[in-house]
């Protein structure tokens, strides 16, 4: 039976043991936070969620007071306000003046936090925090200056991604967060997901922005600049444009990208089909040999850099193909540049992801061959919405019926690997028409499909039957992988993708999504596969053209010597 609650005079129902957050939450009432986020664990250290408990002498954390019995709570009362506009002014006292230039502008928490209880002067001087910005990673800025100490980036590093790259250092004045023995992010274990960036709600972590190098060539006549973009990007771009989440633009950025200067555009979905292509041929070549873990998926490059760094035992069993972005990347400067050249003198290709990681990875060895990258530039979905912003571009007049030379070419089930659960779908869709020789009917995989971080199922092929897996979130796959490491779990096959939910919720997206955001981009990624007339990688006519005049046969020498590489240990971080 519920608790009752007298919340400004309004009675409401609390569950026993839930917070006062939580239980003002349910009912629709606003109290505003800073160090709380729903999936964490709370802590109470901002205390801007602070409320006056009648009975109680000093004001309490609503993140983390239970609800033990009925409570008579005011959370906006002048006393409460007084305290929570204190907290704002002591935030604002060592923080930079420099709003206007800062990477959150208008997106900031604090910022907001500061407009909502009418702060419009500096009235507590503060000594500014000291510290240099960290500009090492490709991929992360980190700039101790913007920190407001409120620990969503130590928490959501530890407890979802299982990285603690990051972590609270020193005493009193002088505590920061930093790395382990203040290394540099890229010297550090951090697998560049960007999940901290994400929860910070200043300026304190951004993304390596990458967008101003660019723009030279887009208007230099000597370049032939490619891009490709992700599926993930088509169902969200939108949100940073004024559309409902999980509007599809996918028919609209093609256009778009060339009125910004592009010569050419690829879906990246166009690598994911190919990859499922090599995956399966590697999956068959692998089939019988008697090994403690699964085939394991190396399509996510923030999940590879973690295994690389935590578990390099388990790389003989990861794929050894490339993510589908560097397939996607290798295609277009080794097949399609050449086609296009006409008179250029130089090619440059572009990646615009939802993913982070993907910048470090651009930039790796295993990626560099020779020393020459195989993407230049790696755009996030912040990225392209500034680019358009910029350029003035207005997408409601945008017709997405024109079509600009040179065509572009498709992806199809490889947009089903932007959410959670896809690339294993596509997979054993694919495997099950080599194992059987039939198609698969699609409705027998809907388990891959349930909102939970891990999902699995177990398909009967006729000689046999085939177990896989897909887990989401890294500290989950660390159990996971324990689960089978100790022969409590056995998998033929395992997806694994480190940001939870997968691509759709990458460190590169529009940030701070809520759980029903992230529900409308899926529900766009599964709504593209149902719609489709092609939702097999195998029946890509785009990719069944490359087999036959470029690539050979799956698995075969050609596509080995392109899309395979070489994975690292990495221990000694």
């Amino acid at each position: 039976m519920g608790i009752r609650l007298e919340v400004n005079g309004r009675e409401i129902i609390a569950e026993k043991g839930e917070t006062i957050l939580s239980a003002l939450s349910r009912h629709g009432m606003h109290v505003p936070t800073i160090c709380n986020l729903k999936e964490l664990s709370p802590t109470g250290a901002c205390r801007m969620c602070v409320v006056e408990v009648e009975g109680l002498e000093n004001l309490v954390p609503a993140c983390s007071f239970p609800v033990e019995g009925e409570l008579k709570i005011k959370t906006h009362s002048s006393r409460v306000l007084r305290a929570r506009k204190t907290n704002v002014e002591l935030l604002l006292s060592n923080h930079p003046d420099d709003c206007l230039y800062c990477e959150r502008n208008l997106s900031c928490e604090l910022q907001s936090l500061a407009e909502h209880l009418h702060i419009r002067e500096r009235r507590i001087p503060g000594k500014k925090r000291s510290g240099g910005i960290d500009r090492t990673s490709p991929a992360i800025v980190l700039d101790p200056a913007k920190c407001i100490l409120c620990g969503r980036c130590v928490r959501v590093c530890g407890e979802i991604m299982a990285t603690s790259t990051l972590d609270f250092a020193g005493r009193g004045n002088e505590l920061k967060i930093s790395t382990s023995l203040a290394k540099t992010l890229d010297e550090s274990n951090c697998t560049a997901c960007g999940q901290c960036l994400n929860v910070c709600p200043t300026g304190a972590l951004t993304e390596n922005i990458q967008f101003p190098g660019l723009e030279p060539h887009l208007s230099d006549p000597k370049a032939l600049v490619m891009v490709q973009y992700t599926p993930a990007v088509a169902v969200s771009l939108g949100e940073l444009l004024g559309y409902r989440p999980g509007t599809d633009l996918g028919k609209t950025i093609p256009v778009l990208l060339r009125r910004l200067g592009f010569d050419f555009v690829v879906e990246s979905s166009l690598g994911a089909d190919v990859m499922i292509m090599e995956q399966a041929a590697i999956f068959q070549e692998r089939k019988g040999q008697e090994k403690p873990y699964p085939l394991i998926t190396s399509s996510c490059p923030a999940w590879v850099q973690f295994c690389e760094m935590n578990f390099p035992e388990l790389l003989p069993f990861l794929s050894p193909l490339r993510s589908p972005a560097q397939i996607t990347g290798i295609l277009m400067k080794e097949r399609f540049a050449g086609q296009l050249m006409h008179g250029k003198k130089r090619v440059i290709s572009v990646l615009v992801t939802s993913c982070t990681a993907a910048k470090r990875e651009a930039k790796s060895g295993e990626m560099t061959p020779q020393g020459i990258p195989v993407i230049d530039f790696v755009l996030t979905t912040r990225e392209l919405a500034k680019m358009i912003r910029l350029s003035g571009l207005d997408l409601e007049k945008l017709q997405s019926g024109e079509t600009e030379a040179p065509v572009m070419i498709h992806g199809y089930a490889g947009k089903l690997t932007a959410a959670a659960g896809g690339e294993a779908e596509c997979l054993t869709r694919s495997i099950y028409r080599q194992e059987t020789g039939s198609e698969m009917d699609p409705s027998k995989l809907q388990r891959f499909r349930i909102h939970k971080s891990y999902r699995e199922a177990t398909v009967k092929t006729g000689k046999g039957s085939l177990r896989i897996g897909a887990v989401n979130g890294l500290a989950e796959a660390v159990r996971l992988l324990e689960e089978i490491r100790a022969g409590r779990t056995q998998l033929d096959l395992l997806e694994v993708m480190a940001c939870p939910d997968g691509c759709i919720n990458g460190g590169g997206q529009p940030l701070r999504a809520r759980e029903q955001t992230l529900r409308a981009r899926t529900k766009a990624i599964f709504d593209l596969d149902n719609g489709a007339e092609i939702r097999t990688a195998h029946h890509n006519p785009d990719v069944n053209r490359l087999y036959k005049d470029y690539l050979g046969q799956s698995g075969g020498e050609t596509s080995r010597s392109l899309f395979q590489t070489a994975f690292t240990g990495r221990k000694d971080n």
